[in-house]
């Protein structure tokens, strides 16, 4: 759990979330194309980054003297499988409510 909790962590910072979004969709990508066209600063995004990567949520590859950025799904399919067994759980106490009260 303490993997999932360090990915809901860097998932909730709303910059964070897009620049997963971003990288979701346009694959590997460097901090220009991160930073172009936003009021973000270069030195912002880097940082943001840092904080996704520690979480396990992208990961950097050196192209040349360029470094990209890439999403990793594998800690989000984790943190997925966290909240699944959670809803599990809270369904079945539910069920165990309901019954209680009905008997």
């Amino acid at each position: 759990m303490s993997k999932s909790a360090r990915v809901f962590a860097a998932l909730s910072d709303e910059t964070r979330l897009r620049l997963v979004v971003a990288l979701c969709a346009g694959g590997a990508m460097s901090i220009a194309q991160l930073t172009g066209g936003t009021d973000i600063s270069r030195q912002a995004v880097t940082k943001h980054l840092q904080v996704l990567a520690e979480a396990g949520l992208v990961r950097d590859l050196k192209a040349g003297r360029e470094r990209l950025w890439e999403f990793e799904p594998a800690q989000l399919d984790e943190a997925r499988r966290s909240l699944d067994a959670i809803s599990q759980q809270w369904d079945q106490a539910l069920l165990r409510l309901k019954s209680s009260v009905e008997d």
